[in-house]
């Protein structure tokens, strides 16, 4: 139902967006309402994400927008304003007010992005935070947390940092492979059973997997000390800490009548005050989202230059898991950081460079309905003096820095020091064969460069001598068939003859397109027929690879338990047939000419013919072997035309 159908005067915004207009509803998306309520403390950033100018009065037309930041860029969401309803309901957010809307207008916009309302359950609220803002989060352990705690979280309120705290499921703070919080949230809107509620309520009604937001820090004078308090907020709107300090609680008779009615104490709504001690023994995790990288120094706002990739994991190409798999751990995506300037701190007599390395894996809520979920996400940081790592350097050179741990979160972030020098990120998923893109950050305090490092840095092709070919009387005689020229039928016909003698060799037989695709390679005079001399050349081709892709398959045997990768298959097959070749190319070829998890002989004789038409087209224009042509529209125009089937 519309608003306009659920009460008489609906209203967007009343008195400004503020903490009690965000209640929890059926979802289980605490976390992510949690950041809004963080949101509403910010009123410059809050009209980023909500429009100003938007009502249920002028200019109504049915339809809101917002605006979000994904995976590097600000994206404008429409909707429309038919909500969910039960019995007459707002089934989701809802507003305290009744008649207010802007709230529920906002998560429905999110659920959009997100592919639906189903993919919202469950979350870590520095997701919200980061799109939000776009700015980069930190997660705190309360069980270790450093000294000054308080300062970090008074200078974050100072700057207008989103801050939001969760308590794990476990009864021990330990800190679990996955942290997603709001596991218990859906089911406690729901009717359950007292022993459910028990376990997820403590006893002082903290919830535990239940995101709350951080909104105030105050020091306050009690019984002539000075006590430092701290001010949480649950989204539900209700179920609030019962301890000290709690609304109802004696120690707020102790403290003077003006500063109470300064600290904004109401009855429950959602919102309390707890002593910043108990704040720590009671809850596991602090999460902070710096909203730019200037206010990611602790002291001063300096500026941080920020560095942005966009990759991905490719199964069989470039999803190499952790270091818990050196085989194939180096085909990962790998960048290339270059720290030039050490930090300007006096007191500190380490050179080292400050630097901070965020990892977000994209679009995986929308997954969620395929069965996905997040994949276990972490990096490493390796000192270099040249380009891309290969296998045997990982097998023995430690990580000089990584993330504190690999975790099913959107994104990893670590601060890290290091000292001046070069150095290569590996962003990588715990497991192998785990497929996603993903975005790096890196932000530095001082001068740096960075570059993605690709597997060779160039292309080449390496043409071996041509040597005779001894045909046999078969192949002689159906060449004579057609005055001595081989039409593209003809010529499957013989490949195909050729390769069922290898039995070794997996292959259903070539194609008429792949025969065509060598003929139009082969094919000097447009006839669309092969000569002898043209066959012979072609032949010279094929009985090469043939050998070395026999010599391939013997290696690969001996060595099965280690290279189950379409990556290395091709890697190794194009390699020893002369070519060299980045790893976005072989990427691009595995997704291309796989099939069942292998590349078929017919379809890697395609792919070479191919990558050598290109080689040679490429090598026309560039006439100084410089590994760069310049080509006009026409040049291009004709190459694509004359060549297209080549090409494929």
């Amino acid at each position: 139902m519309r608003p306009t159908e659920l009460t008489d005067d609906p209203q967007f915004i009343v008195g400004g967006a503020t903490r009690t207009d965000i209640c929890q509803g059926a979802l289980g998306d605490c976390w992510l309402l949690a950041a809004i309520g963080s949101l509403t403390l910010n009123e410059r950033l809050l009209h980023r994400v909500v429009p100003h100018g938007q009502s249920f009065q002028d200019d109504y037309a049915g339809i809101f927008h917002f605006q979000f930041w994904q995976f590097g860029e600000w994206v404008d969401v429409v909707i429309d304003d038919r909500l969910p309803v039960k019995d007459g309901e707002l089934m989701f957010v809802h507003s305290a007010e009744g008649n207010e809307f802007w709230s529920a207008l906002l998560e429905k916009a999110y659920a959009k992005l997100s592919g639906s309302y189903e993919a919202l359950s469950g979350g870590s609220t520095t997701e919200g935070f980061e799109d939000f803002t776009g700015g980069v989060s930190e997660m705190y352990e309360l069980r270790s947390a450093p000294r000054d705690l308080h300062r970090i979280i008074h200078k974050a309120l100072d700057r207008g940092s989103l801050m939001g705290c969760s308590i794990d499921v476990s009864a021990e703070h330990t800190g679990t492979p996955s942290r997603r919080v709001d596991q218990c949230c859906t089911t406690l809107r729901k009717p359950i059973t007292l022993k459910a509620f028990i376990s997820a309520v403590t006893f002082r009604k903290l919830v535990k997997g239940h995101a709350y937001s951080v909104t105030g820090l105050k020091e306050v004078d009690y019984q002539g000390n000075m006590e430092r308090l701290i001010r949480i907020r649950n989204p539900w709107g209700q179920v609030e800490w019962t301890g000290a300090w709690s609304d109802n609680s004696p120690e707020w008779d102790e403290i003077d009548p003006s500063e109470r009615e300064d600290l904004h104490l109401k009855m429950e709504d959602g919102e309390f005050w707890m002593s910043f001690s108990e704040f720590k023994r009671q809850f596991s995790r602090l999460e902070i989202c710096n909203l730019s990288p200037d206010a990611l120094s602790e002291e001063s706002l300096s500026h941080w230059n920020t560095m942005k990739f966009y990759g991905a994991w490719r199964r069989g190409s470039t999803a190499g898991g952790c270091r818990n798999n050196p085989n194939t751990f180096w085909i990962n995506p790998q960048y290339k950081i270059t720290l030039l300037e050490e930090d300007d701190d006096p007191e500190d007599d380490e050179v080292a460079c400050s630097f901070l390395v965020a990892l977000m894996q994209k679009d995986r809520r929308r997954y969620r309905r395929l069965g996905q979920d997040m994949h276990t996400i972490g990096f490493a940081v390796y000192e270099v003096r040249n380009v891309h790592l290969k296998k045997d350097f990982f097998l023995r050179h430690s990580s000089c820095a990584r993330s504190e741990t690999f975790i099913n979160l959107r994104e990893v972030s670590t601060r890290l020091r290091l000292p001046p020098g070069e150095y290569i990120i590996v962003p990588s998923t715990f497991e192998p064969s785990k497929e996603a893109d993903f975005v790096l950050r890196v932000f530095t305090e001082k001068q740096s460069e960075t570059e993605y490092v690709s597997s060779v840095q160039y292309l080449e092709l390496k043409r071996s001598k041509m040597v005779s070919l001894v045909m046999s009387k078969k192949i002689k005689t159906s060449v004579l068939l057609q005055d001595m020229e081989i039409s593209i039928r003809e010529l499957r016909t013989i490949l195909n003859r050729v390769v069922t003698r290898h039995k070794d060799l997996k292959t259903d037989g070539f194609s008429v397109e792949s025969c065509r695709t060598m003929v139009n390679l082969m094919d000097k005079d447009g006839s669309a027929h092969l000569g002898l001399v043209e066959f012979q050349l072609l032949w010279n081709r094929i009985r090469k690879w043939l050998v070395r892709m026999s010599n391939i398959i013997i290696m690969l045997k001996e060595h099965y338990a280690q290279f189950k990768s379409l990556y290395f298959y091709l890697h190794f097959c194009l390699r020893l047939s002369g070519f060299k070749l980045n790893n976005n190319l072989n990427q691009i070829l595995v997704a291309r000419y796989a099939e069942n998890e292998m590349i078929d002989f017919d379809n890697f004789i395609c792919c070479l013919v191919k990558l050598e038409a290109m080689f040679r087209y490429f090598q026309q224009f560039d006439k100084e072997g410089s590994g760069e042509a310049e080509m006009n529209i026409s040049e291009v125009s004709s190459v694509l035309i004359e060549h297209l089937s080549t090409f494929g």
